[in-house]
């Protein structure tokens, strides 16, 4: 087989890997979960600003670490015009409000019992951050808060 030949087919595997591996990629609007007072929460309601979901679980020591670093930084974030919620993966409404009661959190804390919006943003191990442009669309992921997300998320006005 030449040279061209498995060009081509290594090249059809990584378009068919990139469209499977995009296509189920959620974009806010696919997305509403509960806040720990029962109430839906629709996350295409935030669209026009840029989001940070952090998804997250009580057992988690890093994730524990990364709600602190969070809910530090989070009133910069509110006046920069950041959307952040933190998404708990998997867990009762009683487990996690029982956790919060040693934590004075500023942002909201939401609820993915059954794991869904973890799966549709792609998320494998917590913590993990999902960074959105204004429009809702996924722009990035990482594993512990970046020192650069106001650039990520605000661009060249971060």
């Amino acid at each position: 087989m030449g040279f061209f030949k498995k060009s081509r087919i290594l090249a059809g595997f990584i378009l068919i890997f990139l469209v499977l591996g995009f296509s189920n990629k959620a974009s806010a609007a696919d997305i509403i979960l509960s806040d720990l007072n029962g109430k839906a929460v629709n996350l295409s309601n935030y669209n026009g600003k840029p989001t940070i979901l952090f998804f997250w679980t009580t057992w988690c020591r890093f994730c524990r670490n990364e709600i602190k670093t969070l809910n530090q930084m989070y009133p910069q974030m509110k006046k920069e015009g950041i959307n952040v919620f933190a998404v708990n993966i998997g867990e009762s409404s009683y487990t996690v409000q029982r956790f919060f009661m040693s934590y004075a959190l500023a942002f909201r804390v939401l609820l993915d019992k059954d794991g869904l919006a973890a799966d549709k943003y792609n998320v494998i191990g917590v913590p993990t951050y999902i960074f959105m442009d204004k429009t809702g669309r996924v722009i990035s992921d990482a594993h512990a808060l970046p020192l650069g997300y106001k650039k990520l998320l605000l661009g060249n006005n971060g």
